[in-house]
């Protein structure tokens, strides 16, 4: 099968298209025939190396030290099981699903083997694709959905409360913002002035342009802020707080979650209900994987970047 290798760390050009195995399936687990992928933020961290200096030796034992020990790399991704091992229950050969496929990647290839159960943050998560979205646009569900889910759980939000979330056009910030008026709250968004007004459409209740004003200056408070991008210093977002109010940045809160199937199902229900959509900034081939990881290295994407792999057709 074709893949996306990743052949050294550094710059967008180590990534190459090779023939390598194909995967197959092992007891509880699933072969998927990958439609559509993504360009998450994780993807290029591993690809340029980009860690902090005091993690960089841990990183190094776990990545692997010249190039990544799990070349292939690729997050999130949707398509057809096209064989299942044996003990699985839940899934059928033929059935369309999208999943997260943990920080053991693999999705940048034509096909995948995944756990049919699930194994949690590192090992994956799956579920039936929804009904009324492509595969391209539930490949760009997964990730940014999940964690913006599990990181908003952690606030307990009320309905009425008053949620502002920092980076509101980014992957995990169009999720937060959605699913923050599914929990009752008043949102407000923060973002670039080329993004309002696609936050605005995502449902937030106020938007606030960063190059233009400070949220803090306004002196409007929250019961929650949610640092969604990790480029807010949190002695700076604080001050914005309620008594009693609640911090979160990204990448710290994403530490404590603990991902389950049950969690894409939950996703899943609410794009059907036509609660939650995925905002996709640009969808390219997997010939151009190169030119969509530069894309993505500018970090002015919106919502996600998507690379489709196969033709989304069920046959």
């Amino acid at each position: 099968m074709k893949a996306v290798v990743c052949t050294k760390y550094g710059p967008p050009e180590v990534l190459q298209i090779q023939e390598v195995a194909k995967p197959i399936p092992k007891v509880d687990e699933v072969l998927i025939k990958i439609y559509a992928t993504t360009v998450h933020v994780g993807d290029t961290r591993i690809r340029s190396f980009d860690v902090p200096r005091w993690q960089w030796l841990f990183a190094r034992m776990y990545l692997g030290f010249r190039r990544p020990k799990r070349p292939i790399l690729g997050m999130e991704l949707s398509g057809v099981i096209e064989a299942v091992g044996q003990g699985v229950e839940y899934f059928n050969e033929g059935d369309p699903v999208f999943a997260f496929a943990g920080f053991n990647s693999g999705a940048y290839a034509e096909y995948l083997c995944l756990p049919a159960e699930g194994a949690g943050s590192k090992g994956g998560v799956l579920a039936i694709k929804p009904a009324n979205m492509t595969f391209e646009e539930a490949a760009a569900v997964p990730g940014g959905g999940i964690t913006a889910l599990c990181v908003l759980r952690q606030a307990n939000i009320k309905s009425g409360q008053k949620v502002l979330i920092y980076g509101a056009s980014g992957s995990v910030g169009t999720f937060a913002v959605q699913l923050a008026k599914v929990f009752g709250a008043e949102v407000t968004g923060v973002c670039s002035t080329s993004n309002v007004e696609m936050v605005r459409a995502l449902g937030a209740d106020r938007v606030i342009d960063y190059t233009r004003q400070d949220f803090v200056q306004d002196g409007e408070t929250y019961d929650v802020v949610l640092d969604a991008v990790d480029k807010l210093a949190a002695s700076h977002g604080k001050k914005s707080l309620k008594p009693g109010g609640i911090y979160l940045n990204v990448d710290k809160a994403s530490d404590d979650c603990d991902i389950q199937n049950e969690d894409l199902r939950y996703l899943k229900e609410l794009i059907e209900a036509g609660k939650l959509v995925a905002a996709v900034d640009r969808c390219y081939p997997m010939e151009r994987i190169v030119e969509a990881h530069r894309y993505v290295d500018k970090g002015h994407k919106k919502g996600n970047v998507v690379i489709t792999v196969a033709n989304g057709k069920i046959k």
